[in-house]
C-alpha cells in the first residue's frame, strides 16, 4: 500500500506518485512560460510617426534590422496613429515634430491621455528650442529630441538610452 505524501508538490498526486509524462509536460510548460516572459521583457515596442512615408519606412526597417529586440509600428499619418494606438502596449513613442493635420506635440498630448507611462522622443529636421518646448509642454514623459538626419546606429543608441 502506498501512503499519501505529507508535503505534496504540484507534481505529486495525492498518493505521492509522479509520472514521467507529467514531469515532462510541466517542464515544457515552465520552459515556454519563462521564454515568453523573457521575450516580453527583452522586446521593445516602438510607435514611430513621421509624415514622410520614406522616412517612416526607412527608420522602421533600420531599427528592426539592426536590433531584433525592437518591434516598430510606423505611421505616416498622425490621425491613423492616434486611432490605432493601444494603451499599455508601447515602450516608446518616436514622433516627428512637424506634420500636417496634427503636429507632434499635439499627437503626443493625445497619446499620453491614453497611456501616461509611455516614454517619448521627438524628431525634427528643423531647429528647436528644447527649453521652450519643455516649458510649453511640461510632460514628464518627454525624453529626448533627435535631430534629423540621423544614422541608424545613432538612433538605436539614443533609443536604448531612453529605454533604460
Amino acid at each position: 500500500m502506498v501512503k499519501p505524501s505529507l508535503g505534496s508538490s504540484d507534481h505529486e498526486s495525492s498518493y505521492g506518485h509522479v509520472s514521467a509524462e507529467t514531469l515532462e509536460q510541466d517542464q515544457i510548460k515552465q520552459s515556454l512560460s519563462s521564454s515568453t516572459t523573457a521575450t516580453k521583457t527583452q522586446n521593445k515596442r516602438i510607435l514611430l510617426v513621421d509624415d514622410n512615408t520614406d522616412i517612416a519606412f526607412t527608420l522602421r526597417i533600420g531599427l528592426e534590422d539592426n536590433d531584433p529586440a525592437m518591434q516598430v509600428d510606423s505611421y505616416d499619418n498622425p490621425i491613423n496613429a492616434l486611432i490605432d494606438f493601444k494603451a499599455d502596449f508601447y515602450d516608446l513613442l518616436l514622433i516627428d515634430v512637424n506634420m500636417p493635420l496634427m503636429d507632434g506635440f499635439e499627437l503626443c498630448q493625445k497619446l499620453l491621455q491614453k497611456d501616461i507611462n509611455v516614454k517619448v522622443c521627438f524628431m525634427t529636421a528643423g531647429e528647436i528650442n528644447i527649453d521652450a518646448v519643455r516649458e510649453a509642454h511640461p510632460l514628464k514623459s518627454i525624453g529626448c529630441f533627435i535631430k534629423k538626419p540621423i544614422t541608424t546606429d545613432e538612433l538605436i543608441k539614443r533609443i536604448r538610452a531612453e529605454l533604460e
